[in-house]
């Protein structure tokens, strides 16, 4: 029984690994796989904030290796 992709209605693989199985589309790169597009953060970071939390993150990595 041959599946009909939603986006560009050819058939569709079944993709597996171990016990998990879905369906995905060779022509069109569709995958039935969940996602959830809705942002837990109330506030967006800013962009100092971000290169402040990455400055940390890679300062404290190279005073780690250092020791």
């Amino acid at each position: 029984m041959s599946m009909e992709c939603p986006r560009c209605q050819r058939s569709l693989e079944e993709l597996s690994l171990g016990d998990v199985s879905t369906v995905a589309c060779p022509h069109c790169g569709f995958a039935d796989v969940p996602v959830d597009h809705v942002s837990e953060d109330d506030e967006p970071e800013t962009w100092r904030d971000a290169f402040n939390r990455f400055y940390e993150d890679t300062v404290g990595r190279e005073d780690a290796t250092e020791r």
